[in-house]
């Protein structure tokens, strides 16, 4: 930021260079990894920005990384004889193979 600059000015500058941003009230963000597992980003403080019709997003939070791999769901689906889709759902609920396997055992 620009220092002594009015947030009235700051905002008119804003957008005359076609930038604009908004806050989003979200609980949780979840980015899911093609390599397998998820980012959760709980209690984020989200902000859209958005400059000459291009949108970008700004995500600050308390960030968990969940891994797992096509590996756990195989294991899930031998243990449990579930589908696929089942294993992969309740996986991404617990984040912990041993609990996933736990609850499709019931």
């Amino acid at each position: 930021m620009i220092p002594n600059l009015d947030p009235k000015k700051m905002q008119s500058l804003m957008k005359q260079m076609g930038l604009t941003q908004s806050e989003i009230d979200a609980e949780r963000v979840i980015i899911e990894k093609k390599e397998g597992g998820r980012l959760i980003i709980n209690n984020p403080e989200v902000l859209k920005i958005k400059i000459q019709g291009n949108e970008s997003f700004q995500i600050t939070g308390e960030v968990l990384e969940e891994k797992f791999d096509e590996k756990d769901i195989e294991m899930i689906i031998e243990k449990t004889h579930c589908s696929k889709k089942e294993a992969e759902t309740i996986l991404r609920e617990t984040g912990d193979l041993a609990e996933a396997i736990l609850r499709l055992s019931k």
